[in-house]
């Protein structure tokens, strides 16, 4: 698992890991002016990760009057939804399957092309 917070959503590079993440854990303070950006770009952090994504975003308005849409989720290494939260708060549960992920990393290796590099 990698922790990450929303501000690194935007910048895929911080999202690759050369470990072989099998999951991107994201949390976040993302505003609903933004909502789209958010929904669009966790999917793409799946995809060309090869790996499960996790994020969880606030919900309500705060103190200087942001709107959060919450909008938290989970989504498989090909973007798809296993949860959506929507607008809801709570706990909620979603079995993440490790043979699934390593069969498709196998099956189609693309993380195997990515650009080498390190952080100094």
């Amino acid at each position: 698992m990698r922790p990450l917070i929303c501000y690194d959503l935007r910048f895929p590079v911080w999202s690759r890991d050369a470990q072989d993440t099998d999951l991107l854990l994201y949390t976040a303070n993302w505003p609903g002016a933004r909502r789209q950006h958010w929904n669009r770009l966790l999917p793409a952090r799946a995809i060309e990760n090869l790996c499960y994504v996790a994020a969880v975003n606030r919900i309500g308005t705060d103190g200087k009057g942001f709107a959060y849409t919450g909008d938290s989720q989970v989504l498989d290494f090909q973007g798809e939804t296993l949860l959506s939260a929507g607008d809801a708060d709570g706990v909620f549960k979603v079995v993440l399957d490790a043979a699934e992920l390593s069969a498709y990393r196998t099956r189609f290796p693309a993380n195997l092309d990515a650009d080498t590099f390190e952080f100094t």
